[in-house]
């Protein structure tokens, strides 16, 4: 069975999604666990902090779902197109080949972000793939 580089990269993040968010819940019960300070000073200091960690995490998984789906598009060529998240906005980055390209890019990518807004910084390089 030949998996190309392409499926074998869609599935490890497929799969690697949930153990990185069970890793993080993790460390967050070991630290509370683990912590010597009272709960009434914690809940003031590390208020904005959690709420940091949660919009980051919320981020993250937000732009993996963007990149996975543009390159799980078995038309679209995504070498050359990064995806993130700025101020809740997906953002692509990068060069394609046409304007069916672009087209297709933002496409892929409004449906992936499911109502977020999604910022077209891709530039068309004409000569094809390379």
């Amino acid at each position: 069975m030949n998996i190309s580089s392409k499926n074998r990269i869609a599935v490890i993040c497929a799969n690697l999604g949930p153990v990185v968010c069970a890793l993080g819940g993790f460390a967050t019960w070991a630290d509370a666990q683990n912590s010597a300070a009272p709960a009434a000073d914690r809940s003031n200091s590390s208020g904005a902090s959690t709420t940091q960690d949660a919009e980051s995490a919320e981020n993250d998984k937000l732009r993996n779902r963007v990149a996975a789906a543009l390159h799980a598009d078995p038309y679209f060529y995504d070498e050359h197109v990064t995806v993130s998240v700025e101020k809740g906005a997906v953002v692509l980055r990068g060069f394609v080949f046409s304007a069916w390209d672009l087209r297709d890019a933002l496409r892929i990518a409004r449906k992936a972000a499911g109502g977020k807004p999604v910022i077209d910084n891709l530039s068309i390089k004409l000569g094809g793939r390379q």
